[in-house]
């Protein structure tokens, strides 16, 4: 077994026994082998201390409790983004992103062409074995004609397409340099698999670029036949419509190293369009009588209340002062009507998630979203609605402050709804000092600094949200 595989599978027996060296695979899966030979690679090349694994959802999930080498997980399909974005920061590593059908042509299928369209020397290795292994057996893009599945089980009709060569739509793209499918079924196809793995994981070692090769795999589980008849399958059923061989061979010159990313502001700022100068600052602190380190707040309404562009305003705000902030929009189906919200948080140091499940903090536009969302504030925060049109909000009890603002109204007396967000920010600096007023009115006059004809508008309503909040 090559070094490159941890000595004990941790997940398995807590490490100890024999358990503690078998993988999750079921019996004849196609994934050991490819297993296999991918570790080899890595250890015959010596490069181990330079890779760096990406594995999505499905049945390679679990690749990093294998493979001691960097380990990143990505979401459903977007290991191709992923592994652009270890590749972009850290040029000098081998990413390899290893990927199930199911996962990458699939949810990932846009993923997948966009980054071999890059060109990026990445290699991706593509296990291909016609069904959703992990989830049970359903039809993927890749199962074949007339193959019955969980979620065909009559097989699969014509009016759901032909299966789908992701190994010729690779090919064709002008960002690859090498594509070839291979199998697994005997050893002189297990031979070939290995030498093409090696290839492609070579060429990146060499820095030419992007290499992609499929690998055609039994699946004897949701096949129902044993690992040899499932062998024989895919010798079979699956090679006639997915044909063996080399599609795609380049050997371009070598790329010149990429520089690594810069990250400093200073020297970005010509590229996005910000101010070296830094913001004022008013805070004294970090507002600990909210919480010790992480604040989180949730701004929720019907599309058009301005939810999202306050939180933006509240992250940029918090930047000015010097804290990490991180703003998460969801807008939901509704253009008009329900609720569509933000999530914001703003660390002392890092936000760890940016969800906010439990904020300290709601701003409520409409009666669906306090209704929806005023019982998942936490024990002792505050809650501030639009009184102009919740009539009569919920009793929350945990000591949890409800306060009533008419921002609509106050809004419409100002001549403009539009404003009711701004008129929520007042309320929310009043009602909460998270910061202080200078801090949210610096951040309104940045994002209106191409307007600046609405400024003297907007710090009227941010006043008046203040003073409907102290009551003078």
């Amino acid at each position: 077994m090559s070094s490159v595989f941890y000595e004990r599978f941790e997940r398995h027996a807590h490490g100890e026994g024999l358990k503690s060296h078998a993988t999750h695979y079921c019996p004849g899966c196609g994934h050991g082998l490819a297993h296999k030979y991918l570790a080899e690679t890595i250890d015959e090349l010596g490069i181990q201390d330079r890779t760096v694994a990406v594995s999505p959802v499905g049945c390679s999930v679990f690749l990093y409790y294998y493979f001691d080498v960097g380990n990143t997980q990505a979401a459903h399909g977007r290991a191709p983004a992923v592994a652009t974005g270890q590749k972009t920061a850290h040029p000098e590593s081998i990413v390899i992103s290893y990927q199930g059908d199911g996962d990458l042509a699939s949810i990932g299928l846009a993923e997948i062409i966009s980054t071999a369209q890059m060109g990026l020397p990445i290699t991706v290795i593509f296990v291909n074995n016609a069904i959703y292994g992990m989830t049970g057996g359903q039809l993927a893009p890749t199962s074949l004609m007339g193959q019955t599945t969980a979620t065909t089980p009559t097989g699969r009709p014509a009016f759901l397409g032909q299966p789908l060569k992701v190994a010729e739509l690779i090919a064709q793209l002008d960002g690859p340099i090498y594509v070839e499918r291979v199998a697994l079924y005997d050893n002189k196809q297990r031979v070939r698999a290995k030498k093409a793995i090696k290839k492609a994981v070579t060429l990146q070692v060499e820095n030419r670029g992007f290499a992609f090769v499929e690998v055609l795999a039994e699946c004897p589980t949701h096949l129902v036949l044993s690992p040899s008849e499932a062998e024989s399958w895919v010798r079979e059923k699956m090679t006639a419509v997915f044909p063996l061989g080399v599609l795609k061979d380049l050997c371009p010159e070598p790329l010149p190293l990429a520089a690594p990313p810069i990250f400093e502001a200073e020297s970005l700022s010509h590229a996005i369009e910000a101010a070296v100068t830094k913001p004022p600052r008013f805070a004294l602190g970090f507002p600990v009588h909210l919480d010790a380190d992480d604040v989180a707040l949730k701004l929720a309404g019907a599309g058009g209340d301005g939810a999202q562009t306050a939180a933006l305003l509240i992250a940029r705000a918090a930047i000015n002062e010097g804290f990490d902030a991180t703003h998460i929009p969801s807008y939901g189906p509704e253009s008009r009507g329900g609720t569509s919200y933000a999530d914001v948080h703003i660390a002392r140091r890092e936000v760890l998630s940016p969800a906010s499940p439990h904020p300290h903090v709601l701003v409520a536009f409409n009666a669906p979203s306090l209704a929806k969302f005023g019982p998942d504030v936490a024990a002792g925060g505050t809650v501030i609605y639009d009184s102009s049109v919740i009539a009569e909000p919920p009793s929350l009890g945990r000591g949890i402050r409800v306060i009533g603002v008419p921002f609509t109204t106050i809004a419409a007396d100002l001549g403009r709804v539009v404003v009711k967000n701004v008129v929520a920010l007042g309320a929310l600096s009043a009602a909460t000092s998270l910061f202080p007023e200078d801090t949210l009115l610096t951040a309104i006059r940045q994002a209106l600094a191409s307007k600046c004809a609405l400024i003297p508008l907007n710090e009227e309503a941010f006043a008046w949200g203040v003073k409907s909040v102290r009551g003078s």
